[in-house]
């Protein structure tokens, strides 16, 4: 039987629907063919890079061994340069690591964040979120639901709050006449809109129901009235298998 995984911060807004019932079919679909691969070995390598300064020769051929498939390992390989070339240009004086974080949608369910880095160029202080997506990376409403909910996780940590949030969307650009390679777009935080609050409750309404009900269906039983969830407290699963790793 699929099991149903609590998403992270960036899985609950990329599958986001406008209703809980097309929230639940996304969410059951999703437990039902899971992705085949992860990109864990891309945070960790990120980290490797910037914390553990390890020497980006021995990153790659740590990934040729680990990725025995040979379309993930030139998948993952093709975004490698990409961070390289990026911190690179940047050269922070000092990097840390960062715990993990929980926002709570109500009804006992909490779903994680984990933040990959902290960095800090003459004072400034940076916190980037890595989007590996190949395709579809979040848009439009679901990209600022995902801001609108980091902002509040940031600025709850006096450690955070006064970092520049940043989006490093490295997927494949919708260009027509172009070989379908892999981009870094750099997209600072502060030019997205946010959400209201009103909008923000009720969207994270819409996925709570969602979730109960896909959990519901995946178990075989009937979904619980929105009042009986609001007493218990659900056992959490598994993350999304794509989630930065904890650090």
């Amino acid at each position: 039987m699929a099991k149903l995984k609590v998403p992270s911060v960036q899985h609950l807004a990329r599958n986001w629907q406008a209703t809980p019932e097309r929230t639940c079919k996304k969410l059951v679909t999703l437990a039902n063919s899971p992705p085949t691969f992860n990109y864990n070995s891309l945070f960790l390598a990120a980290r490797d890079m910037l914390v553990f300064n390890q020497p980006y020769e021995e990153i790659v051929e740590g990934i040729r061994r680990a990725a025995k498939r040979a379309d993930v390992r030139q998948n993952l390989l093709g975004v490698l340069p990409l961070i390289r070339d990026h911190f690179a240009s940047i050269s922070p004086d000092f990097v840390q690591s960062i715990d993990r974080r929980y926002y709570s949608l109500g009804r006992g369910l909490m779903v994680p964040f984990d933040p990959p880095l902290l960095y800090g160029v003459g004072g400034q202080l940076t916190f980037p979120w890595f989007s590996f997506w190949r395709q579809n990376p979040l848009a439009k409403d679901r990209l600022s639901l995902f801001v609108t909910l980091v902002d509040e996780l940031l600025a709850d940590d006096p450690d955070l709050s006064g970092a520049k949030f940043q989006i490093l969307d490295f997927s494949v650009p919708n260009v027509k006449g172009r070989e379908p390679e892999r981009e870094l777009r750099v997209i600072d935080a502060r030019d997205i809109p946010r959400i209201d609050e009103s909008t923000k409750v009720e969207m994270l309404r819409v996925f709570a129901d969602g979730y109960f009900m896909a959990e519901a269906e995946l178990a075989g039983r009937p979904a619980e009235p929105a009042e009986d969830r609001e007493r218990r407290d659900p056992k959490q699963g598994d993350l999304f298998d794509d989630d930065p790793p904890a650090l």
